[in-house]
């Protein structure tokens, strides 16, 4: 049996860069991000002054030349290139050459206090539009895929700007079920543990004394999924985060708490679900549910758009692999 042929070299591509002093930015010490193109699509890069070289097949070279021109817009801006921008770059050119498809210089971002956050998959960028344009959101996927991070980035962006009056931060606490009265402490003392996620992405959007200023006004609220039973939050931007462990009259409850001009972002991820045997994710019933609903999107999350340590990515496929050779040993016991 031979193996297919590799397409052949194409005449080197030429990308011409207008300012010398950005290059050692977008090449990296040593040029390592042109060896980091180079490893992951199998092209040849030469640089020489302002001018890159690139050999490969005509279909690598193009995605060669569209991530360099990707991380020069970013590094134009004044931002940082490194290994995971590189990996962006990649991930939005790899999947960004579709119907709905994003291009170098158009990708979304959003404007903190703190940094500029750009899309790092095409997925991520489809949530980020789908966050500025529509009133309610659902998010769902595995761990790293920037789910509850960049809601809460825009809801910061949002309320600097002066289009929300307040952020809602809600998690239903599971792990505490109905003992929280018994833990030490007063009421942020109490959630602060399940709220951990949230306060983090906070301090990454927004300045400390800001985070602190606005806790303590209440433009910024955290507080358990139970707290929000009777409340119309309006001119809000609401985020229900680990939304997978809420029971289907929980995620009733909290939807219909929107108000007038406010936002609501719901996130999960349906693979860890903490509820007790025999309950049904309220997660999961919304988005059978609310599938035909106008007015909310839905955007679907996977490995690929894993954004954290490359290590993630991998633990997250060994376990998907073992699951599914546990079902297929269970599906064939049962034949």
């Amino acid at each position: 049996m031979t193996s297919a042929p590799k397409p052949a070299e194409t005449s080197p591509v030429q990308i011409e860069f207008d300012d010398n002093r950005l290059l050692p930015a977008l090449f990296g010490e040593h040029d390592r991000h042109l060896a980091r193109i180079e490893q992951q699509l199998g092209v040849s890069l030469y640089n020489r002054g302002n001018i890159v070289a690139i050999t490969g097949s005509a279909d690598d070279a193009a995605m060669a030349r569209e991530v360099l021109n990707r991380l020069y817009e970013v590094v134009k801006t004044g931002q940082p290139v490194g290994p995971a921008e590189v990996d962006a770059a990649l991930r939005m050119t790899a999947g960004g050459h579709g119907a709905d498809s994003v291009t170098a210089g158009t990708d979304p971002f959003i404007q903190t206090r703190r940094k500029r956050i750009v899309a790092r998959s095409p997925n991520q960028a489809r949530y980020m539009r789908a966050i500025a344009d529509r009133e309610m959101v659902f998010a769902t996927g595995p761990a790293g895929t920037g789910k509850t991070y960049l809601a809460v980035c825009a809801a910061a962006a949002m309320l600097t700007a002066g289009r929300v009056d307040r952020i809602v931060l809600s998690r239903p606490a599971v792990e505490a079920g109905e003992r929280l009265g018994f833990l030490p402490g007063d009421m942020r003392e109490k959630v602060d543990p399940y709220m951990r996620p949230l306060y983090d992405a906070l301090y990454d959007a927004l300045p400390p004394d800001q985070v602190v200023k606005r806790l303590e006004t209440g433009e910024i609220e955290i507080a358990p999924l139970a707290f929000m039973r009777g409340r119309t939050l309006s001119n809000a931007f609401v985020i229900l985060d680990e939304a997978q462990n809420t029971s289907p009259v929980q995620m009733k409850m909290a939807l219909t708490r929107i108000g007038e001009n406010s936002r609501m972002v719901v996130t999960g991820d349906l693979t860890q679900v903490d509820l007790a045997t025999g309950i049904r994710s309220g997660l999961t019933d919304a988005l059978e549910t609310l599938a035909t609903v106008p007015g909310i999107d839905f955007i679907h999350f996977n490995q690929s758009d894993v954004v954290r340590h490359a290590l993630v990515t991998r633990i997250i496929e060994a376990y998907d692999l073992k699951t599914r050779e546990r079902n297929a040993q269970e599906v064939e016991r049962g034949t």
